[in-house]
């Protein structure tokens, strides 16, 4: 197994199906109960270990997950009610060495519960004509609303699985 990637890259051609977006949508309102089993009672030394060799902990995934999402929800936000706009990058490993990456995992998942009904509300509300709105990503180009929400489910269940393969692998 690819530790990186343990449920390999996301990769999907074409427009997705009701079917697909409606599967998506799924994984993303299910999200925070997942990472929250993934987690359970793992004690601190165990949240602070790398999932992987030159990898982040376990604790800074859950915070990562909370960072990257919270900037997605705001790039759906700005593609719903701007034409196209180029969206801002952040540098995620920089993010993951700040202070707010050592807090208690508690306060991610909190956040990560709170902001995905308020995501899941926004992905549910959109007409299909929405779901071809764009923005501009500097480094991928343009990507439509659709197939975001098909990145944020694989990311989710990406995320997950580097938790729940390191508790695997290490008998948790």
């Amino acid at each position: 197994m690819d530790l990186r990637y343990p449920i390999g890259k996301f990769n999907y051609e074409g427009d997705p199906t009701t079917e697909e977006l409606e599967k998506w949508i799924i994984e993303i309102e299910e999200l925070p109960l997942q990472l929250t089993e993934a987690v359970k009672g793992l004690r601190d030394e165990q949240l602070d270990t790398p999932y992987r060799s030159e990898g982040w902990t376990i604790r800074q995934v859950i915070h990562h997950i909370a960072d990257s999402h919270l900037n997605s929800y705001t790039r759906f936000k700005l593609a719903l009610t701007e034409n196209n706009p180029t969206i801002r990058l952040y540098e995620e490993g920089k993010w993951a060495e700040l202070p707010d990456s050592k807090l208690p995992i508690d306060i991610s998942l909190k956040l990560i519960e709170a902001l995905h009904s308020r995501w899941v509300c926004l992905l549910r509300s959109m007409k299909s004509d929405e779901l071809g709105k764009t923005f501009h990503h500097p480094e991928s180009g343009i990507v439509t609303l659709g197939i975001n929400i098909g990145i944020y489910a694989w990311h989710g269940r990406h995320h997950v699985a580097h938790i729940t393969s390191l508790r695997y692998r290490s008998g948790w």
